[in-house]
């Protein structure tokens, strides 16, 4: 499935809405699935990001800088 999401868009789809041009290197799940195997398989789930931006949405959903929860679609 990784490979079909950069087939059909192989840039980062926040670094596009931002103006640059980035190789995504990291498929993301729009929704975070936690253990979710309706989510982790969905491909309208599944967004290609570069690693910067990848790290950063993960971190915002994961709390690491007091937005725990927030879900970021892109």
């Amino acid at each position: 499935m990784r490979k079909e999401i950069f087939k059909e868009e192989p840039l980062c789809v926040i670094c596009l809405k931002a103006g640059r041009t980035t190789s995504a290197k990291v498929v993301d799940h729009i929704v975070p699935h936690k253990g979710d195997k309706s989510l982790f398989y969905d491909q309208q789930n599944l967004q290609p990001l570069c690693k910067s931006c990848h790290d950063r949405k993960t971190a915002k959903e994961d709390g690491r800088w007091g937005k725990k929860g927030t879900v970021y679609t892109y």
